[in-house]
């Protein structure tokens, strides 16, 4: 009997003991506490990643300076930055090439290209045209490049078939890459060879995405607006195009209110910054 106490007390003495050890393995000790301090600085960095993020870009290229055109001025009181596309060997074509650069805009020779159709008269002087030999086509792009001072790549005006055509595109894009320009397409032509043949050459693929004043009234410019907003926010960036001319007031306008809802949400850039940081395109450019 007395043995059968012995063991009774054993028991229970072991069991009291593994009871405390289990209790005091489950208090926490204080060096437990403090190790939440680095989730708490893991948290609060979440929202500084955040405002890294790099905020979607607008690059507004307005086409057809150089000839004191309709909405000139409004375009040139817009209260953001755009790109101005001058036309070469106008009245006023180095003056507006000049005026946006003091403004701090990048300037593109808006260079005159065939089309497959529309009247020859639309196209202005110094056209590049696909029945030009090379010699001739590549004295064309250099006289437009000399033309209009302060220009850091080209974009076409019309041009629908000679951004279709491989030769005549190989020598335009050839200019540029010598020169350290680069070529947006303004896309007159869905079956255009610009883009990828700009990527053979090591040179950034830039093209129009919307076109704003394809309607001519300030309602339509401003709804285009809300698309060019639609695809830099799903993009990360949009490219897009309006013209001074007979309804350029009316685009302005358009710009203008359409700018009045976008500038909380968008970026608005020249379209050098857009090419430099979208593509890394660093030219070796020296503007006069």
């Amino acid at each position: 009997m007395k043995t059968n106490n012995k063991r009774i007390k054993h028991i229970l003495l072991y069991s009291i003991a593994a009871a405390l050890i289990t209790i005091t393995a489950l208090v926490p000790s204080a060096p437990q506490a403090v190790s939440a301090a680095p989730a708490e600085d893991t948290h609060s960095a979440q929202p500084q990643a955040e405002n890294t993020k790099q905020p979607s870009r607008v690059a507004i290229i307005v086409d057809d300076f150089g000839n004191g055109m309709r909405g000139t001025e409004e375009m040139f009181k817009l209260p953001v930055k755009i790109t101005v596309a001058v036309m070469p060997f106008l009245r006023s074509s180095e003056q507006d090439a000049r005026h946006a650069h003091e403004l701090g805009y990048d300037v593109l020779v808006h260079l005159p290209m065939e089309p497959r159709q529309g009247k020859p008269e639309w196209l202005g002087p110094g056209a590049v045209l696909t029945s030009m030999t090379d010699a001739e086509v590549r004295k064309r792009v250099e006289a437009a490049l000399d033309n209009v001072p302060y220009a850091i790549g080209i974009n076409n005006h019309m041009g629908s078939k000679v951004t279709g055509d491989e030769r005549v595109m190989g020598i335009v894009l050839g200019v540029c890459k010598e020169r350290g320009l680069f070529f947006v397409d303004s896309h007159t032509n869905y079956r255009s060879v610009a883009g990828r043949m700009a990527r053979e050459l090591g040179m950034p693929p830039v093209e129009n995405h919307i076109f704003l004043d394809d309607v001519h009234s300030a309602s339509h410019v401003a709804k285009q607006m809300k698309l060019v907003q639609e695809r830099a926010l799903s993009q990360r960036y949009c490219v897009t195009i309006g013209h001074v001319g007979i309804q350029g007031k009316e685009t302005a306008a358009g710009i203008r209110s359409g700018i009045a809802g976008m500038k909380d949400n968008v970026e608005f850039v020249g379209i050098s910054e857009l090419v430099r940081d979208e593509w890394k395109w660093n030219s070796r450019l020296t503007l006069p």
